[in-house]
């Protein structure tokens, strides 16, 4: 992922303007609405840094030197990978779209690539481990998306080895290592056909807003249709400007505010570390699906991130807990797929999102027991209730707006969902400040 300590500290989401011309919004509204409808997605971080537990690319020449972190694939056999097992994972957790990390920082793919030797095939493992999760997501109906890097630190054409020692800096030749990744992307792009591309690693002095738009225009003959995040130019990536290049915006580690004019999606760990780590802590089911709610909330998607063990497996516990999301998600899922975020303004006691004439209250916190909402400007909520359950009492003041009192105990410990119906289109209505 992206740059840990100083990038982290560039990572504040804004509502920027749109400029068409960097392509921020995608060219085919058809397609992005569709990816934004998702609302929620796994992402996988996997190689050969998990036989040693630390994270993958930022430990090389960190917590793992250099030669030996480029020899670990002659270990990597994860006898235990399943494509299907990985895949109905995501799917028993209500997700919609699952993303690999084909190619990640340490230059090791997982894909037999005829560009480059350093790839899964001169493992002991040798099993194209993206094409057979491709399949795995086709057969199961997930939509099949791949994440590959902008740098490669094991590259001899890129001109640096180690982001923390920068004697070990080499000539390298960015324009050819340029038409390597086009080589690689082509590959991915033609053999398995995913619906989205995430790249990383746009923050290096020797990556180019030029190379970012030219490998943006080269996608877009392969596969017109495929979108792309915006890790392609030199912003940092919750933001937008002149420099953004992608179709969508990706604040990392936190949760973006609402947006409803740029698209985009929050990425999180289920855990610590993005790469598994032994004994990593894990997020509680309250705060996986308060994560997922907050997102939707803001307008947004969750590509929540799992890091399987070096067998291949992923951890029982956290199958399980994504398998409590999904179940949280069969009763509630309404209130998440195919949603807008608003018209509330979200907050640490609510959040909501809304379609048709329905408006979702995601309760995260009973706080006082007493929700005070603001009037709608030009709508009137007619009825609420809990979802799949009984009506619910509510009182409106002029001055006010909405009072609801809330039960001592409320129906979901981790969130309960209201339903207002509206006299109008709900997704018409203006965000409303509170």
């Amino acid at each position: 992922m992206i740059r840990k300590n100083l990038a982290y500290l560039f990572f504040f989401f804004a509502a920027g303007p749109v400029f068409a011309q960097q392509a921020v919004v995608s060219s085919d509204k058809k397609v992005m609405n569709e990816f934004m409808d998702k609302r929620f997605g796994m992402f996988i971080h996997f190689g050969p840094v998990t036989l040693r537990g630390t994270e993958i690319g930022w430990s090389r020449n960190h917590e793992v030197a250099q030669d030996e972190y480029d020899s670990l694939y002659r270990e990597f056999d994860p006898v235990l990978f399943d494509a299907d097992a990985w895949v109905k994972t995501a799917k028993d957790a209500g997700m919609k779209y699952l993303t690999i990390t084909a190619k990640h920082h340490d230059g090791f793919c997982l894909w037999p690539t005829a560009v480059s030797s350093y790839n899964i095939t001169n493992s002991p493992f040798k099993r194209d481990i993206v094409g057979e999760l491709a399949k795995a997501c086709r057969r199961q109906g997930i939509t099949f998306c791949v994440y590959f890097t902008v740098l490669d630190w094991h590259d001899p054409d890129y001109p640096t080895k180690s982001p923390y020692d920068s004697t070990k800096n080499v000539k390298g030749d960015m324009g050819r290592f340029v038409s390597t990744m086009e080589k690689e992307l082509k590959e991915i792009v033609t053999q398995y056909h995913p619906f989205m591309l995430w790249f990383d690693g746009y923050w290096e002095k020797y990556w180019t807003l030029a190379d970012g738009r030219e490998i943006y225009r080269y996608l877009k003959t392969l596969d017109p249709k495929v979108i792309i995040n915006n890790r392609l130019g030199k912003m940092p990536p919750a933001l937008s400007d002149t420099t953004s290049v992608g179709d969508f915006l990706t604040p990392e580690q936190q949760i973006g505010q609402l947006n409803m004019k740029e698209p985009w999606e929050s990425c999180i760990t289920i855990c610590n570390q993005w790469a598994w780590r032994p004994n990593d802590q894990m997020k509680s089911l309250s705060q996986c699906i308060q994560t997922l709610v907050k997102a939707a909330g803001g307008n947004g998607n969750l590509l929540f991130n799992v890091g399987p063990m070096m067998d291949g497996r992923m951890e029982a516990r956290q199958v399980t807990r994504l398998k409590e999301v999904g179940q949280w998600l069969k009763k509630y899922g309404e209130s998440i797929y195919a949603t807008k975020g608003g018209p509330y303004l979200p907050n640490e006691t609510f959040t909501t999102t809304r379609k048709g004439n329905k408006i979702y209250l995601h309760i995260l916190q009973r706080g006082t027991g007493e929700l005070v909402l603001p009037a709608l400007p030009g709508a009137t909520i007619k009825k609420a209730a809990w979802m799949n359950g009984s009506a619910i009492a509510f009182t409106q003041d002029a001055a006010t707006g909405y009072r609801i009192a809330l039960p001592a105990t409320m129906p979901d410990e981790n969130c309960s969902v209201i339903v207002l119906e509206t006299d109008r289109d709900a997704e018409e209505l203006p965000v409303v400040q509170h």
